[in-house]
């Protein structure tokens, strides 16, 4: 007995930020530049009023259009955009979605590894006997946290959530996963304050980066450098760890996802592994990087993109804030 993903639907806000939008903000800024070197064109954001939660209902409502919701056992919500301090997301996602009330639901807080996370946690639900079909939901709302000043930030991040079925199969089609955490590089990515350690400051002073983006300890930081640092001394190694666990060599991979952070960093770890371009993923120019919505976003994209039906093997590796990494193969057999 095993488990699969069966299919996988996305939603993006109807608020469109194109580079020619953010140009007029940042008039001194080269989006042209940006633009071929990051791989960005457009990302979506949501209204003030809206949340991670509406789109992450939107989803779920748009992948049971072709199935049967009261077969849902399970909720694995993930999120750093909860609803409430409490209670738990997931649990108002099943009375939003109208599924039934003996299933479980349960939110887990990771970024960037954590659709990785989230497949491997379904298939132990699944392997383990315990349920037949999870629901694994994916939300950020990033622009909730971006200081409107902070061009970086702002340029990158856009706002998305994903809904992935993945269900019970007679044949192991999850394989192994690995993981990885390294919690000395936590204030790497951070959002300070607004939480138990230290409140919202309505007087928090703005900061630079060194240069002209501003931000405030009740907005996202994120120190570029480090994290690029991290992921080309981590992932590359951690790829050969993941081939080794399931006895496989570069060449039988498919395909290889990873987060869609930004183009360059995906062209220099592909370049790195020494994975041919045909066989590596990399377009994040409708979206940006959605945290823990690029990697489903984009295995949606690469199998629709497939002119027929056939069995395949995926390398998916999640990595970021945390900092935390993930990853294993999977196997599909059809468009998601």
């Amino acid at each position: 007995m095993g488990a699969q993903i069966k299919k996988i639907e996305y939603i993006f806000p109807e608020t469109v930020v194109t580079n020619e939008d953010l140009k007029k903000d940042f008039p001194d800024y080269d989006f042209e530049r940006f633009e071929e070197k990051v791989g960005i064109k457009r990302r979506y954001i949501v209204k003030e009023s809206e949340t991670g939660l509406d789109l992450a209902e939107k989803a779920c409502s748009k992948l049971f259009e072709s199935f049967d919701k009261q077969k849902i056992d399970y909720i694995l919500y993930c999120t750093q955009s909860p609803e409430y301090y409490l209670p738990t997301t997931a649990c108002i996602l099943q009375e939003r979605l109208g599924l039934r009330t003996d299933i479980g639901a349960l939110d887990f807080n990771l970024g960037c590894s954590g659709f990785t996370y989230g497949v491997n946690l379904a298939n132990a639900l699944i392997s383990s006997g315990q349920v037949e079909n999870v629901l694994l939901v994916t939300a950020e709302t990033y622009s909730k946290f971006i200081h409107p000043k902070d061009k970086t930030n702002r340029s990158i991040f856009g706002d998305a959530a994903t809904a992935t079925l993945i269900s019970k199969t007679d044949e192991d089609n999850i394989l192994k996963f690995k993981f990885g955490t390294d919690g000395s590089g936590y204030d790497k990515l951070i959002i300070k304050n607004g939480c138990s350690r230290f409140p919202l400051d309505p007087n928090a002073e703005e900061i630079g980066y060194g240069t002209d983006n501003i931000y405030t300890d009740n907005h996202l930081y994120m120190n570029g450098p480090e994290i690029f640092n991290f992921t080309t001394k981590v992932i590359p190694n951690f790829v050969k760890e993941i081939m080794e666990e399931n006895k496989m060599e570069v060449g039988q991979v498919d395909q290889f996802v990873f987060h869609q952070a930004n183009s360059f960093m995906l062209d220099f770890l592909r370049k790195r592994i020494k994975i041919n371009k045909e066989n590596f993923y990399n377009d994040l120019s409708d979206g940006g990087n959605t945290v823990s919505c690029t990697i489903p976003i984009a295995l949606k994209r690469y199998t629709e993109s497939l002119k027929e039906n056939k069995e395949l093997s995926l390398l998916i590796v999640g990595f970021g804030v945390g900092l935390s990494w993930s990853g294993g193969i999977i196997k599909i057999n059809n468009k998601l």
